[in-house]
């Protein structure tokens, strides 16, 4: 079982979009003197980059425009796109801060055990033994080891691990995650 950042409903902080658009990159600035443009990829599902033919860019004035690409590399841990008929730096401009989104129903899939955090949150943690509600999930923390899961508990903020050995179940249809929690767990 894990949870994947993967495609997610905000680019960046404070900058969510509705529930039916995905946000795949984030738009850094022009890059070169073509109308190329460096992204930042919102997304860990491989290949999705470089497999995308059209795409939406939700613009600084909150407009969207639709843009087929032309071409996409990697460059330095970020993305090169190209996008048809964009062919300067004063065009490219114009893109500066979009965000780049694709309809949900154009998500990418993921295999069987394995979650986009976007659809946990809202999810209800559920006690195993007891089967008493412990709170929301309300958002995401990621240090470099696995993801946790934000809840407010009696007034607090707790983070739980989303690992198998926690969670035990996860079921969207339900909105539900059960978890088998270790003692001390929910008091530090």
């Amino acid at each position: 079982m894990a949870a994947t950042a993967g495609e997610t409903a905000c680019a960046t902080p404070g900058a969510c979009v509705a529930s039916t658009m995905v946000v795949i990159a984030e738009v850094l600035r022009p890059r070169g003197n073509r109308g190329e443009l460096l992204v930042r990829s919102q997304t860990d599902v491989p290949g999705r980059l470089e497999s995308l033919k059209r795409v939406q860019a939700r613009l600084s004035d909150q407009s969207d425009v639709t843009v087929e690409i032309e071409a996409a590399w990697e460059h330095r841990g970020d993305w090169v796109l190209k996008f048809c008929g964009v062919d300067s730096i004063s065009s490219a401009e114009r893109f500066r801060g979009a965000d780049l989104w694709v309809p949900a129903s154009q998500r990418a899939g993921l295999p069987d055990g394995e979650f986009f955090r976007t659809d946990l949150l809202g999810c209800s943690l559920v006690d195993r033994v007891s089967g008493n509600r412990i709170g929301l999930v309300k958002g995401w923390q990621q240090y470099g080891g696995p993801p946790l899961m934000e809840l407010t508990i009696g007034g607090r903020d707790v983070l739980i691990p989303f690992v198998p050995s926690i969670c035990t179940n996860v079921n969207l249809q339900e909105r539900t995650i059960t978890v088998d929690l270790p003692d001390g767990l929910l008091e530090l």
